[in-house]
C-alpha cells in the first residue's frame, strides 16, 4: 500500500473536526509565511519583569480557582465566531 493510499484510508475514518485542523495543517504548508512562522523562534524579545509578575500573578489566580471564560465564547461574545 502507498503512502497516499495509507492516507486517504486514515482521511476516510477522521471526524469533521479532525478532518478541519487536518486540512489547516496541510494548507499552512502550502503558505510560505505559516512556513516561517513555524521555524521562528517562539519568544525573540526581551521579557521584562513586569511582564514576568504579571504571568505569575496570573497564574497563581487561576490556581487559586479565579473564574475564566472560554476563548470561544469571547470570541462569539465580540462576533469573532
Amino acid at each position: 500500500m502507498t503512502a497516499k493510499e495509507k492516507l486517504l484510508e486514515r482521511v476516510t475514518r477522521l471526524s469533521e473536526d479532525e478532518a478541519d485542523e487536518t486540512l489547516r495543517l496541510l494548507e499552512g504548508r502550502e503558505d510560505p509565511v505559516a512556513h516561517l512562522l513555524d521555524g521562528a523562534p517562539i519568544e525573540d524579545e526581551e521579557i521584562f519583569p513586569e511582564e514576568e509578575a504579571a504571568v505569575r500573578e496570573a497564574r497563581d489566580e487561576l490556581a487559586a480557582g479565579a473564574a475564566t471564560v472560554p476563548h470561544e465564547e469571547i470570541k462569539r461574545k465580540h462576533g469573532l465566531a
